[in-house]
């Protein structure tokens, strides 16, 4: 960015974002890396911690980890699309591996996006929006 761009946030307020990660570190870098007016970011250390949030909160998408011990990330987007009120949830899947078997679990387990680790933040903010307006035309449709 040079010197006369001037920073912009990408996300728009009244955006509420569930983080799903095992790792302290990434957990916080998403409270940071996506902060914006307007917009919560929720932090979740488990599979089991993310679905007491689920049940008892709203969210407009779900970034989850694939590897988690416990419920893994594979297991929470099952969860997630097996509960009649979080069934559209958009989720974004986020983990280290890249391999063609990995990819196709996730979205066979129902992922909206996958994004491979190290995360690029700015990158992840576009892609956030996206699918949140990707689900907003599905649901007008």
């Amino acid at each position: 960015m040079s010197e006369s761009t001037p920073f912009t946030y990408v996300l728009d307020g009244g955006l509420r974002i569930l983080a799903v990660d095992d790792d302290a570190i990434q957990r916080e870098f998403s409270v940071v890396y996506l902060a914006a007016p307007g917009v919560e970011v929720i932090t979740a250390s488990s599979g089991e911690a993310a679905i007491s949030f689920l049940e008892n909160e709203h969210f407009d998408i779900a970034l989850v980890d694939y590897e988690m011990p416990g419920m893994t990330g594979i297991d929470l987007v099952q969860y997630i699309r097996g509960h009649d009120r979080l069934s559209n949830l958009p989720i974004i899947m986020i983990t280290g591996r890249e391999d063609i078997a990995s990819i196709d679990a996730a979205f066979k387990a129902g992922a909206t996006s996958f994004m491979c680790k190290p995360v690029n933040w700015r990158l992840l903010t576009y892609q956030i929006r996206f699918v949140l307006r990707a689900q907003a035309f599905i649901a007008r449709a």
